[in-house]
Parts: structure tokens; C-alpha cells; sequence
């Protein structure tokens, strides 16, 4: 998703960057912000990849703590680096489609916006759909939502942020995670130094705390 503070939501405070608004949840209604507030389980994802720098750490990462995840990527990442596509594949993890150039929607038409996301669903085979920077026109969201899943967030670790360090990340997974959380990190190069530090503290404590990590079906 990689979610600028200069975008959409820039207009409002902090904590809506790591949680949504409620008038953004509202602008699309049949998206999937949040599961089950009953289960004690969180949903990862991972926004951006797969690329050579990040992905593996992540997926060894994920292995240790034998908890699976979401990779939403991106088509021309995925044209680049098909081996690391098929060991995501083959270890478990869930995909999903993050178009081919993670196109802005603002900055396309739904026409050409859902060209790129077809375009990339020819390499990634999903049903779950993640717009890149967190939103898409109206139109793109009814046209895309027809056929696919489109899948939100409702915890942003913001950890691309050059204004965070590693700390800060697990702080915000700490001080965010609630039952049914959808958090989303990036599996890219703007991420993966402060990952390789906040990722496995981050699910040391979603462990200790008692979730369970699920993807979707």
C-alpha cells in the first residue's frame, strides 16, 4: 500500500494514518478493513514486492515463527523475480494483486487502472485486490470489487516512513493490533532495514500476546 502522509489521508492526525478513518471506511463500504472482532487472530500483509533485497528475510522471518501471510505485489515485480513469486507461493503464504506499476487510481481512469490490474493478475492468479497508497477512484473500487476481493487495512505500520525506526514500527503494532486487525507492512527497500528488526519483535509480541496469525480465504 505504501501510504503517504502527504496523500488522502493527509488532512487528518496521526493515528487515522495507522488507522483509517471513518469516513474512508465509509467511501467503501464492501471492502474488507477488519475481520472477526471475536477471534483473538490478526491478518498479515505484506504491500509492494517481491523483490530480492526484502522478500526473503520476510519469508524466513515468517517460517521461524511458522505463521503465514498476504503478499499483495506488484505485477512488474513479479515479471522481474518469478522465482521469489513461486516460494511465496510454495510456502504457504496467501497473494494478492497490487496492479503492475502500483498505479495511484486518482491518476489513471478505471479503464487504464483496471487494464494494469489485469495485466498483473496474469502473473499473480489472485482474488484479493490492495490498491496502491490505500485508495482508488469510486468507479475503480465498484468496477474491481466485481471480481475481485478488495482487501484494506486497519493497522498501518508505517515502517517506509524515513521519520521512523524500527522501534517506533513495533511500537505502533503494539499500541494498534486488536482483535481481527488487517496490519499491514511493505516488502520493500524503503521497509526492510527497519524490518529486520520490528518484524520479528513484532510477532514475538503478537505471540505472547495470544494472536493467531490467518490469511484469507
Amino acid at each position: 500500500m505504501k501510504v503517504k502522509e502527504e496523500h488522502a489521508l493527509s488532512g487528518q492526525n496521526r493515528k487515522t494514518i495507522e488507522q483509517p478513518a471513518k469516513w474512508l471506511r465509509w467511501f467503501y463500504p464492501r471492502a474488507t478493513w477488519r475481520m472477526d472482532k471475536r477471534r483473538r487472530a490478526v491478518y498479515l500483509t505484506f504491500d509492494d514486492g517481491p523483490i530480492p533485497e526484502a522478500t526473503p528475510f520476510i519469508l524466513e522471518t515468517l517460517a521461524k515463527f511458522n505463521v503465514k501471510a498476504t503478499f499483495f505485489m506488484v505485477g512488474d515485480n513479479v515479471r522481474k523475480y518469478p522465482k521469489l513469486y513461486e516460494r511465496i507461493v510454495a510456502e504457504g503464504h496467501q497473494v494478492g494483486n497490487h496492479t503492475f506499476n502500483h498505479w495511484g487510481g486518482f491518476r489513471h481512469t478505471t479503464k487504464a487502472y483496471s487494464a494494469n490490474t489485469e495485466k498483473a493478475n496474469e502473473l499473480i492468479h489472485a482474488h484479493l485486490f490492495r490498491p496502491p497508497h490505500g485508495w482508488m477512484r469510486w468507479e475503480q473500487y465498484f468496477w474491481l470489487g466485481r471480481k475481485y476481493r478488495i482487501v484494506m487495512w486497519d493497522l498501518v505500520t508505517r515502517d517506509y516512513s524515513k521519520h521512523l525506526t524500527a522501534l517506533d514500527v513495533v511500537n505502533n503494532v503494539k499500541k494498534y493490533t486488536r482483535n481481527g486487525s488487517i496490519i499491514t507492512f511493505h516488502d520493500s527497500l524503503k521497509s526492510i532495514d527497519k524490518l529486520r528488526t520490528a518484524l520479528p519483535e513484532a510477532l514475538q509480541w503478537l505471540k505472547e500476546q495470544g494472536y493467531e496469525c490467518k490469511t484469507f480465504e
